[in-house]
């Protein structure tokens, strides 16, 4: 392999992105041609088929999937070098990209604004999505640092809790339970419930919660955010377990009830992870520590 270079292991990654030699040319502004011709060459080097056809286009054979993480491994340590030079040259600059899923979008823009009054030359990019969303990121080193609420399982990676994280039952203030003292989690079970799509943190922490007391919910419908979940809830189409910190402003207004239920709040943790085998900068670090010392001021209250 002293032969492969950046630029075809390059090729290889967007033509695995695109799913087709033409759609990586179009990418790169390239020839199908010339990118045919450095894969063959890669090929050759890696000794095993990089690519095979599948039903969607071009897809990576086990070799092809290797050559391409390593890639974006490579990626991702020249970036956080290319930081740290310019971190020698400017002290407290750099770029962190965090990857947040949806349930911390109500305090993590007021978090990274803080963190951007203390540290101006440090740029960030933020991106929100469901936790197979950013776990996926984080994974394939397209985020520095991910917030969330469960780590994620099968990646090897370091974590720091920085705030308490509790899930309620919410309903609509017309509900007959809202309002009723010490219920019994027995008695909840009998109603509908408004659930997050499966692999969401609040759907795990539903399934389990029903499953140690022995039940299946009664689910009237699957939705794809907190934000349709508390719309439905007010319109009074159900109840649901949601995070606390999504609520608020909603509980604030008299716009839902938390029901007052045995076992619960549900009692969890917020926490920042990165890849262990990825080299934190200095602007990585500044921010990692920033959020462990001060996140939990950010946490909504309600």
């Amino acid at each position: 392999m002293k032969d492969v270079t950046l630029r075809q292991m390059e090729f290889l990654a967007e033509t695995i992105r695109a799913g087709s030699l033409a759609g990586a040319a179009e990418r790169l502004h390239l020839t199908g041609p010339a990118i045919a011709q450095q894969l063959r060459r890669l090929e050759a080097a890696a000794g095993l088929p990089l690519l095979e056809r599948g039903p969607h286009g071009q897809r990576p054979t086990d070799a092809g999937r290797l050559l391409a993480e390593t890639h974006a491994r490579i990626r991702a340590e020249l970036a956080a070098c290319d930081e740290g030079l310019r971190a020698l040259h400017s002290a407290e600059a750099g770029r962190v990209t965090v990857g947040a899923v949806s349930t911390a979008k109500y305090f993590t823009p007021h978090l990274i604004a803080a963190f951007r009054l203390a540290y101006p030359k440090i740029g960030i990019e933020l991106a929100f999505g469901n936790r197979e969303e950013i776990i996926a990121r984080l994974e394939d080193y397209s985020v520095d640092l991910a917030i969330m609420g469960r780590p994620p399982q099968g990646l090897v990676v370091e974590q720091q809790v920085f705030g308490d994280h509790p899930y309620v039952i919410v309903t609509s203030p017309r509900h007959p339970l809202a309002g009723s003292e010490r219920l019994a989690f027995q008695r909840v079970t009998e109603e509908t419930f408004l659930v997050r799509e499966h692999g969401s943190g609040t759907r795990l922490h539903l399934d389990a919660m029903f499953a140690a007391a022995g039940h299946e919910p009664v689910i009237g419908m699957e939705l794809d955010s907190n934000e349709t979940i508390k719309q439905a809830v007010m319109a009074g189409l159900g109840i649901a377990l949601i995070s606390a910190h999504t609520i608020a402003a909603e509980v604030h207004d008299g716009r839902l009830a938390i029901l007052d239920v045995d076992g619960l709040p549900i009692h969890r943790h917020w926490l920042l992870v990165r890849m262990a085998s990825r080299t934190a900068g200095p602007a990585v670090t500044a921010l990692w520590n920033y959020v462990a010392l001060t996140g939990a001021d950010y946490l909504p209250t309600r």
